[in-house]
């Protein structure tokens, strides 16, 4: 068993190596031990105490500042942390209203909900560290909102163990160390980001480049002239990336997660760059679950050695240190994942697809029920079934609606979708039908409607 606690004591210690460069030509550890002192000054003061606050923040550097800061005010009364799924002023106007934020800490100037207390990120002392408490890792560190398709999002809590935990695990599972430099295309307030281009650097004493690149060539530009060793991408983005090179001598691993790998892209990348691509699986509440990586011949998931796993009724249930804390749980520690699977071997899995409707559209989690019902408040729509879709070649899923109500105003549909939804969740195709085809049972007949969509 890991001993997290102590790995967390001694990052607490102070910066390994102090002059070495976090981000890649940018700030060092030092500097962001020093910004976290200032930040931890900050947030002792009396008004934030109990309040929430909420990162603003895509640059790494302020990012791992702000976790040491809570890190080392773990045990006090400290405020709670937010992390917003997106910056867009939709995403933090939502936030605002749900969570009631008055204070927010930002790198840079941002459209925040009026009122808004802004906290600039200043540098402290190691002084100011040292009179710190002494941490709790089990106490929440962070509050993070997972892209929510309307305007409630799912909100996980996340304690110092599970993110720090699961940093230096990655950090030994992958030999990450202070020699290697990672790219990664997700913005850090993503959690698949926030591990591997801030938590993971931050363990490991590795450096990370400040920008998160999407556009092929970037992320070709980048890997090379930085000489990265290491990129973190989105099935998106390996699609994208199909026929271009990217890798340099230097690339030695790519990891892909935030929805399934497509086995073509994978293979398209393994050949054109001999690197294989190690599939991540898992989610914000659990944490990091699974690994399987096509290139070396595995076709199913393994498990990392500090998560346990059993099947009960088709369903995938795990036990580990990063468990988000509102989880249920059986008395036995395992929490019943939403997802089917199948035993493969002696101790892999093979997943079978989701039990409930929830699925992800370029890396981006859709709730299909909400979808549904908001369009089942338009007027005059009596019934309707939202589904995803593949898209042609199978490698991407669109979001499309069946609606019952010959009547239904299309306009205003389309304007209520995307007053309410993220543009990833609009459905790509609305189509009007007198009735949803059933089937003897009552219930909706999913080839019958698939055709419908399709034809």
């Amino acid at each position: 068993m890991l001993n997290n606690s102590q790995d967390i004591q001694a990052l607490l210690a102070g910066p390994k190596f102090p002059d070495k460069e976090f981000i890649r030509s940018g700030a060092t550890f030092g500097e962001v031990y020093a910004m976290a002192a200032g930040l931890r000054a900050v947030l002792a003061a009396p008004e934030y105490q109990g309040a929430s606050i909420c990162l603003a923040v895509d640059n790494k550097a302020v990012m791992a500042a702000v976790l040491l800061a809570a890190l080392y005010s773990s045990q006090s009364n400290g405020p709670t942390l937010l992390l917003p799924f997106a910056l867009s002023t939709k995403a933090l106007s939502r936030m605002q209203q749900l969570t009631g934020f008055a204070a927010a800490i930002c790198d840079v100037d941002r459209d925040l909900p009026e009122g808004t207390t802004i906290i600039r990120p200043s540098a402290g002392t190691a002084a100011e560290l040292a009179a710190s408490a002494p941490i709790s890792p089990q106490v929440e560190l962070l509050r993070i909102f997972t892209g929510g398709s309307t305007g409630t999002p799912q909100i996980w809590s996340k304690t110092g163990e599970n993110l720090f935990g699961e940093g230096f695990s990655l950090a030994r599972h992958f030999a990450v160390t202070e020699k290697d430099c990672i790219v990664a295309t997700v913005p850090p307030y993503h959690i698949y980001g926030l591990l591997f281009s801030v938590i993971l650097p931050l363990v490991s004493g590795a450096s990370v480049i400040m920008d998160s690149p999407s556009y092929p060539g970037d992320i070709a530009d980048a890997i090379q002239k930085q000489e990265g060793t290491l990129l973190a991408g989105i099935p998106p983005h390996y699609r994208a990336l199909r026929g271009k090179k990217v890798a340099g001598s230097t690339l030695r691993l790519a990891f892909s997660s935030a929805g399934m790998l497509d086995a073509e892209d994978n293979e398209a990348f393994f050949q054109l760059n001999k690197v294989g691509i190690v599939e991540v699986y898992g989610s914000t509440e659990t944490g990091g679950i699974a690994t399987r990586n096509r290139s070396v011949g595995e076709i199913s998931f393994t498990t990392f050695p500090s998560v346990s796993w059993t099947i009960k009724e088709d369903r995938l249930c795990v036990r580990s240190s990063f468990l988000s804390p509102e989880l249920h749980v059986a008395d036995d520690g395992f929490f019943t994942t939403g997802d089917r699977v199948e035993q493969y071997g002696t101790n892999q899995f093979m997943l079978k697809g989701r039990v409930d409707g929830v699925t992800k559209v370029g890396g981006k989690r859709v709730d299909l029920e909400e979808v549904r019902a908001i369009i089942k408040k338009v007027p005059k729509v009596s019934d309707c079934v939202v589904m995803a879709l593949p898209d042609a070649g199978g490698r991407e899923h669109r979001i499309v609606a069946l609606i019952q109500g010959t009547e239904v105003d299309m306009e205003l549909l389309r304007k209520t979708l995307a007053a309410s939804l993220e543009f990833y969740a609009l459905p790509r195709q609305l189509k009007i039908i007198d009735r949803i085809p059933l089937q003897a049972n009552g219930k909706y007949d999913r080839d019958a409607i698939t055709h419908l969509l399709t034809t």
